[in-house]
């Protein structure tokens, strides 16, 4: 990379980047319509002249309606209308403002492509009605309608009932005119023959067998009368409905296991509002495994799995053809669980080669049983780069007869041991490795010290055989005839053993008949009498010369 490059490269991109901003902004400028101004994100139209006859719209060639989150208009009085294709293109819509303008009506699909309208105002406009099916599929936050001229009637009990259930931060004074054309608060307005509708489901018991088929009704009530229809969701299942005045039937036929826990909902709607029951759909199934896979390692090894079923399944594992009872070393991990599916693994801690084999998952409930399996390979044996002991056990975990895993952590946690008959293989293997190696060393040093016994006993006095190893500590007296040998702890109550002459030492002279050999020297030795026992009164006369050392 040039040095030109290094540090004019950054500033060049920044200059086109903001080269292509002003671009964009022009763009929508001249996209914008007369009497507007526009941004990325916002449209604002409030100059009276010349003022807007039709609902602005941006061309898609120039700038993009989809990034609009905002649009107000003010002092617009030839708008009059917001026809069902005026406001398509602006589904990222979040805020519409329309104030003090000609706004009279509005068509019953205009807000269809805007599901992300929270707040609405039209304050200030000329609406004489307004229906609720305008919104019913919105989740506004606020809707402002103050100001308006609507007309004391049925079609506007719906605002009502909107602002006794849902009441906005700040209270609205909404007024409508009656034939005679007074004002007349909204809160105090009471229309005959104007009433919320209800819904009755008569469902009956919605727990069913895959495959199966069911039969709901419906009844509703209201004045005015209210539509029914049915709220079915995103079912997968087969269904048709028949509706006859206040009465309907929704038939489901062959009943799939993925629609176990949908809702099902029947609607009343009139001019006032709606009002449903809904009921669960619970599908009985057969267990599935939809997943299982080989090892993989992470903070623990798992094998991991996914299993459908309802009622829950019970699940069991098999190792080598062989049940596997489970420890807290292995043990079955449920880590989600959706409804009728469980996402988990078989999770073991530190496995060797013993534990490579084969691993078969079976799922069991009272609709049936599904089984899969897979080979696990955690690490080759000793000595062995790769592939498996052709001497491998069949068996190592050992069918005791242990009843299967319901889902669920299967970890025994009562005393943290593992139940009796498990074999733990790769922790019991290491533990009886070291095991003989102790013991065949403790044993190894055990016959030596018999044999140095031994060695010891066949000596005379037990010492000349060892001075060659350099054991005891020698002191020799001056005047005193043969040298002392002292043993290497001073105070040791063993006898001082007499070395008798003889031994090829570089000076035999040296030290008198009797002496110790240590390394290379020949010392002296004398017994001591007091390490028997022995007095001095007790000694032989010739053996100890009162007054005078021993001669040679």
């Amino acid at each position: 990379m040039s040095s030109w490059t290094r540090w004019h490269g950054p500033a060049m991109a920044r200059l086109w980047g903001f080269c292509w901003l002003i671009v964009g902004f022009w763009r929508a400028a001249l996209a914008c319509p007369t009497s507007c101004k526009c941004s990325a994100s916002r449209i604002w139209c409030g100059d009276p002249s010349p003022g807007i006859v039709a609902f602005p719209k941006l061309e898609a060639t120039s700038a993009d309606p989809e990034n609009i989150t905002e649009i107000y208009i003010a002092n617009q009085k030839r708008l009059e209308i917001i026809n069902e294709d005026d406001l398509e293109a602006y589904v990222g819509l979040k805020n519409l403002t329309i104030v003090d303008s000609g706004l009279k009506s509005v068509a019953h699909k205009a807000f269809l492509k805007n599901s992300n309208l929270q707040h609405i105002n039209f304050t200030r406009n000329k609406l004489t009605i307004l229906s609720r099916k305008h919104f019913r599929h919105l989740d506004l936050s606020e809707l402002i309608l103050v100001g308006n001229p609507f007309t004391c009637s049925c079609d506007i009990m719906w605002i009502k009932t909107l602002q006794e259930t849902k009441p906005s931060p700040e209270t609205q004074d909404l007024y409508c005119l009656d034939e005679n054309s007074k004002n007349i608060s909204l809160a105090n307005l009471q229309i005959p023959h104007c009433g919320l509708p209800s819904a009755n489901l008569a469902a009956p018991n919605l727990t069913v067998e895959e495959g199966k088929s069911i039969t709901l009704s419906c009844t509703v009530a209201g004045d005015p009368v209210p539509n029914l229809y049915w709220d079915v969701g995103n079912l997968v299942s087969k269904h048709m409905n028949e509706t006859s005045h206040t009465q309907g039937s929704l038939r489901i036929t062959n009943i799939s296991s993925d629609d176990s826990g949908k809702q099902i909902s029947c609607v009343a709607e009139n001019l006032v509002g709606e009002d449903q029951d809904s009921v669960n759909l619970t599908v009985h199934f057969a267990p599935t495994i939809t997943f299982l896979e080989s090892p993989t390692s992470d903070h623990h090894w798992c094998i991991p799995f996914t299993v459908k079923g309802n009622p829950k399944p019970a699940l069991q594992w098999f190792y080598n053809g062989a049940i596997l009872n489970e420890s807290k070393y292995i043990c079955t991990k449920i880590h989600v669980t959706n409804h009728t599916e469980y996402h988990g693994c078989l999770q073991l801690d530190n496995p060797t080669h013993m534990n490579n084999g084969d691993y078969k998952l079976v799922a069991k409930n009272e609709y049936g049983k599904d089984e899969k399996q897979i080979s696990a390979h955690f690490m080759g044996w000793p000595g062995i780069d790769d592939g498996a002991n052709p001497n491998y056990p069949d068996v190592i975990y050992e069918d005791y007869g242990t009843a299967a895993n319901d889902i669920g952590d299967t970890t025994n946690k009562s005393n943290g041991t593992l139940p009796t008959g498990v074999v733990d293989t790769g922790r019991e293997h290491l533990s009886v490795y070291a095991v003989v190696v102790i013991a065949s060393v403790v044993g190894f040093c055990l016959l030596v010290m018999l044999f140095l016994l031994k060695l010891a006993r066949h000596s005379k006095f037990g010492m000349k055989d060892f001075s060659w190893f350099g054991f005891g500590k020698v002191k020799s007296r001056q005047g005193v005839g043969p040298a002392s040998v002292i043993s290497n702890d001073d105070d040791s109550a063993s006898p001082l053993h007499h070395i008798s002459n003889g031994s090829n030492t570089p000076s035999s002279s040296e030290g008198g008949p009797d002496a110790v050999v240590i390394g290379m020297t020949k010392i002296p030795v004398i017994e001591n009498p007091q390490y028997f026992g022995i007095t001095n009164s007790q000694l032989k006369p010739d053996t100890w010369p009162r007054g005078s050392p021993k001669t040679a």
